[in-house]
């Protein structure tokens, strides 16, 4: 018998725009395909990662593409996940987000981070000395902003003196915020600061974080608020059988890693341990699920339930996957867990 899909369970894609080893101009376009096509079927949000000079993300401006997303889509909502704010003077950020939040009709979720690969930061001369400081300060005047001008702050990176605001969120008092950490830390001030919470890993070691996320929340939380999204990353492949799944996989999981490790092996730096090299060792470390309609079913919500999660944050577009079998699965999930959830 198959599991019963939670009824709080929501579905959101995430995305990193990595090569897929054809012209850009061309993917660019498939991924808009794609958009219209996750909004067709009920997905939630459209999360979209920021890297830069990497082939690992080839959207380094996330706002600017999601402006295209926001104009072939109606209800998807859309945001960055995350906002590199290293990479921003803060002023600039909150205006382009305000922007983005009216063009979207009030459709942005706003993801906050630092980033991952330090030498990304150090390209645009923010090195890993400052990183930390610097982060800081600027989600203290980015979050500043939201609550209005005029806006004045002294740091050690940043010094405004009563800046007059003109623009403001179509979202009030702001839009949703997400933090994307595997960390306990960060989840405690994700759930002290009403934040939505993005997590991957092996589903027993995410329960860790949102158990930590719910601790802190309860005893701090605002009963009356919409529950928080509380998500957990997994690349999908879906086919009509186990072979015809792994061998779409397999060379798109190749060419991702490929790009992942990009700047790693450009710059002499060892990857990440926890790094699966093969699309078994990604299957097994519970990165990838990868199968048929029921087999994927069963195993998303077995996850779902053992890492405490709400918010199923789908990758479907991965390396050199063809567009149709990214349709492909995004028809699968919402036949399998998006309309099911909703009795249709």
């Amino acid at each position: 018998m198959r599991n019963v899909v939670p009824s709080n369970l929501t579905c959101g894609i995430f995305d990193h725009l990595d090569e897929d080893g054809r012209d850009i101009t061309r993917q660019y376009a498939d991924r808009l395909t794609l958009a219209e096509a996750y909004d067709r079927l009920g997905f939630y949000a459209y999360h979209l990662a920021e890297h830069h000079c990497t082939p690992h993300g080839l959207g380094p401006s996330p706002n600017l593409f999601l402006s295209s997303v926001i104009q072939r889509t109606r209800r998807l909502r859309v945001g960055p996940l995350v906002m590199l704010l290293n990479l921003y003077h803060p002023l600039r950020a909150f205006e382009e987000i305000c922007m983005l939040d009216h063009l979207s009709g009030g459709r942005v979720e706003i993801g906050l981070g630092r980033g991952s690969l330090p030498i990304e930061l150090s390209y645009f001369g923010v090195g890993a000395d400052v990183a930390s400081s610097r982060y800081e300060e600027a989600s203290q005047i980015f979050v500043g902003a939201m609550n209005g001008g005029p806006l004045s702050y002294e740091g050690q990176h940043f010094a405004l003196s009563d800046v007059p605001l003109q623009l403001s969120p179509h979202q009030r008092p702001c839009p949703p915020t997400w933090i994307a950490t595997n960390r306990p830390d960060s989840a405690r001030w994700a759930a002290a600061n009403g934040a939505n919470l993005a997590c991957m890993g092996p589903s027993s070691a995410v329960r860790k974080i949102t158990d930590v996320y719910r601790a802190h929340q309860n005893a701090e939380g605002d009963a009356n608020s919409p529950a928080p999204f509380l998500a957990l990353l997994r690349m999908v492949v879906i086919a009509s059988s186990e072979a015809a799944a792994r061998s779409l996989a397999a060379p798109a999981y190749e060419t991702w890693l490929k790009s992942f490790k990009f700047l790693y092996e450009l710059n002499d730096i060892p990857p990440p341990p926890n790094l699966p090299l093969t699309l078994d060792a990604a299957i097994e470390s519970e990165l990838c699920v990868v199968g048929t309609r029921a087999s994927v079913r069963q195993t998303l919500l077995d996850h779902v339930e053992e890492a405490g999660v709400n918010y199923l944050l789908c990758q479907l577009a991965f390396g050199s996957l063809p567009l149709e079998a990214c349709l492909n699965t995004a028809t699968a999930i919402h036949s399998e867990l998006i309309a099911a959830e909703r009795g249709l």
